[in-house]
């Protein structure tokens, strides 16, 4: 059985940029559901005891599987972003994945402002990443429950733009969420222990 992991931080930590009550139905709800959702359907199927990668992987592009696909990349999306985000994040990061946001994406302030954009940008639900793939970083954005993992990708960071992450808090001012986050909440930490299993 999947569990619905803890949160990394208490509900109000990430105000006012993510206010305890959009935590309280983004995590406490959706994420929740996802979670139920995918225990129920892997009941009595050979993917009962399988990881939750391996689920994402071995459903991804199946549309006879397409339940389990999105309630499993799902699960591994937000669990992933709850550990990008922290009290006292963003700003520029140091170290080795500075340096490469300066050689592979022009420096922290393009970075920001094209992190930003393809954030923004995603039609409807989705996801904004940061992900390394052939030993460069490279900025992407997935539909829905899509993620890096089925295309090769190690996801570094990853902001969420469905409407339940910011609708409470930002009603339709998606650039305004994406921003504030980038600004004040990214975990570069967390972004630089990923870059090192890259």
């Amino acid at each position: 059985m999947f569990t619905l992991p803890p949160l990394p931080f208490a509900e109000g930590a990430l105000a006012p940029v993510i206010s305890a009550n959009t935590l309280g139905f983004h995590y406490g709800k959706h994420h929740k559901a996802y979670v139920d959702n995918l225990n129920n359907l892997v009941k009595g199927t050979e993917f009962e005891s399988a990881t939750l990668e391996s689920i994402i992987k071995a459903t991804a592009g199946k549309p006879d599987k397409a339940g389990m696909f999105n309630n499993a990349a799902q699960v591994w999306n937000h669990t992933f972003y709850w550990n990008c985000l922290k009290s006292g994040g963003g700003g520029k990061p140091s170290g080795k994945i500075a340096d490469m946001i300066d050689s592979d994406l022009g420096g922290y302030d393009k970075f920001k402002a094209d992190f930003a954009q393809t954030c923004i940008t995603q039609f409807g639900s989705g996801w904004g990443w940061l992900v390394a793939e052939g030993g460069t970083l490279k900025l992407v954005k997935t539909p829905n429950a899509e993620t890096p993992l089925t295309k090769g990708q190690t996801a570094l960071l990853t902001i969420d733009v469905w409407e339940h992450a910011y609708y409470l808090d930002y009603q339709n001012r998606r650039p305004d969420h994406v921003n504030a986050v980038i600004d004040k909440l990214l975990n570069w930490d967390f972004a630089a222990q990923n870059l090192a299993k890259a």
